[in-house]
């Protein structure tokens, strides 16, 4: 007689084996041949070596033969556990589109695995643990099938509260991997950052045969919700790749500068870069001609650490950047101005870009540096319908309500209501200016002609006049008379800005110490 547990022993490794099989060999193939990867290889990818603890691996459909032996086993279109991504634990979901398409049917939504009265999801993993989230999504979300099956229909039910609840305490990234429609659409901006693959995924509500059913629209699913729509046009995704692997190498460097939770500060990085270093460039990266551009980026990479920077929606509202860097190997983010789109000025895209990252570096506790060169907002009928105001004003009030140190230098303008938001003096702003700096209500070029217009109007030569009082007003604009009236706190050599910023970023970090744990407000997606 047996006395061991051997048969059963052989039976999980058995069923193991068929798990990791997926969809079979010629599902597997097929997925290769589309350039994907599949959702097993994605997780391999993304995690640190040897470090994936799988959940649920023994979950799917069985079929058994008179003698209950197991002749058949489709697996569950989810892979999901706990990995780690530079020696920190993180939850890790991917849906698996050769086993069930990435649907909601049989068992699983994607993210959550069902099976009499006891649940297993991804989420509760992550809010439980409180460890950043995952999502590598490859799917759409009811499967028409499962109402055949099922022999009735049903109510969507969504908990949005758990999402919110994560979005406020743990890093949620979603990376679009496939053609996502559905609720695995909605997966991807219910995050801090999303990436998809350019050519290879696609992001809808529905896809073209349900968008062409509705509204009787004929379209490409690539121009319905490709790249160039939802990271260019819409703002749905932050960052495209490549290929998956670029992707999934995006994923651990976003996370590298982000806390494991909110009661945590951010990470220390490499601290090699001299504290003290001067970068003389930056005393002529800001041209004398007031109508050139110069390259912000160039100026940015010059006071961090050197190849510390990660860009966030760099072709959304790029007008304004937004990313992540290091100053002595500390994390921040980056606010900043790119002169050469819209000379600079804030549209509608380029504040929900704004007011979204700094909702993250407050959620997480990145002191945040203000680079700016901010000519106020987007004026014309466009910029008026797109709602500029109201989303200039969201920006305005996330700042407002923001805690994190904050520290402004002006490299050249501020001006209007879109410049003043980011100088909010409700808290303490650590400000620096550099000589180019200029700043007031509205640039005086064209507040003249609105302020003087009946002066000039009515003078023997108005175009004479009109440039006699911006030579007056403008021979009044360097930033001398501001700073001896302490309206701006110093005024500096560019080459100094990285030792000045490293000294108070010691300090930031200090204060930042008594700000851990989850803001009131939560967290907006």
């Amino acid at each position: 007689m047996n006395m061991t547990w051997e048969p059963e022993i052989d039976e999980i490794n058995h069923r193991r084996a068929l798990a990791k099989e997926m969809g079979g060999t010629d599902r597997v193939a097929q997925q290769h041949s589309l350039g994907k990867l599949t959702v097993r290889e994605r997780i391999e990818a993304l995690v640190d070596p040897n470090s994936f603890l799988e959940r649920g691996i023994l979950g799917g459909v069985g079929t058994y033969d008179d003698d209950e032996k197991l002749t058949d086993f489709v697996p569950k279109s989810t892979v999901f556990g706990i990995g780690k991504v530079d020696n920190r634990p993180v939850s890790v979901t991917g849906q698996d589109f050769t086993a069930r398409p990435g649907s909601g049917s049989a068992g699983a939504n994607g993210t959550t695995v069902t099976g009499g009265p006891r649940t297993i999801s991804a989420e509760h993993i992550s809010h439980e643990m409180k460890i950043p989230f995952i999502r590598l999504i490859d799917g759409f979300g009811a499967d028409i099938r499962a109402v055949g099956q099922k022999n009735r229909t049903y109510i969507p039910n969504g908990n949005w509260k758990l999402e919110h609840e994560l979005l406020s305490e743990v890093p949620i990234v979603a990376a679009a991997l496939g053609s996502v429609a559905g609720l695995p659409a909605a997966w991807v901006p219910a995050s801090h950052f999303s990436i998809m693959v350019k050519g290879k995924t696609q992001v809808f509500a529905a896809g073209p045969p349900v968008v062409k059913r509705a509204i009787g629209l004929d379209i490409h699913k690539e121009d319905l919700g490709g790249y160039q729509q939802h990271s260019r046009t819409s703002g749905v995704v932050n960052n495209e790749a490549e290929d998956e692997l670029d992707a999934l190498q995006q994923i651990r460097r976003f996370l590298s500068y982000l806390p494991t939770n909110v009661w945590e500060l951010p990470p220390l990085g490499d601290e090699s870069d001299p504290r003290d270093r001067k970068a003389h460039e930056l005393r002529s990266i800001i041209p004398r001609d007031r109508n050139r551009g110069y390259n912000p980026r160039q100026l940015i990479a010059h006071v961090m650490d050197n190849d510390s920077t990660f860009e966030l929606s760099r072709y959304f509202g790029g007008s304004q950047i937004t990313m992540f860097a290091r100053l002595n190997g500390r994390p921040v983010g980056i606010l900043a101005n790119d002169p050469m789109v819209h000379g600079g000025a804030q549209d509608a895209s380029a504040a929900r870009k704004v007011e979204k990252f700094v909702d993250t570096c407050d959620t997480f506790h990145l002191p945040i540096i203000n680079f700016s060169d901010q000519p106020g907002f987007m004026i014309g009928p466009a910029a008026e319908a797109a709602g500029t105001l109201r989303a200039g004003v969201r920006t305005a009030v996330a700042i407002g309500q923001a805690t994190v140190p904050w520290a402004t230098v002006i490299v050249r303008r501020v001006y209007g209501v879109a410049g003043g938001a980011r100088q909010d003096n409700s808290h303490f702003n650590f400000q620096l200016a550099w000589p180019s700096g200029e700043w007031g209500s509205l640039p005086i070029e064209g507040g003249i002609a609105a302020a003087y217009r009946r002066e000039i109007e009515a003078a023997e030569n108005p175009e004479e006049y009109r440039q006699q009082l911006e030579e007056k007003l403008i021979s009044i604009r360097a930033p001398w008379r501001t700073a001896e009236d302490l309206d701006v706190e110093d005024i500096i050599d560019p080459a100094d800005t990285r030792p000045m910023l490293s000294d108070w970023l010691d300090v930031a970090y200090k204060a930042s110490e008594r700000l851990v744990g989850p803001k009131s407000r939560g967290m907006r997606p």
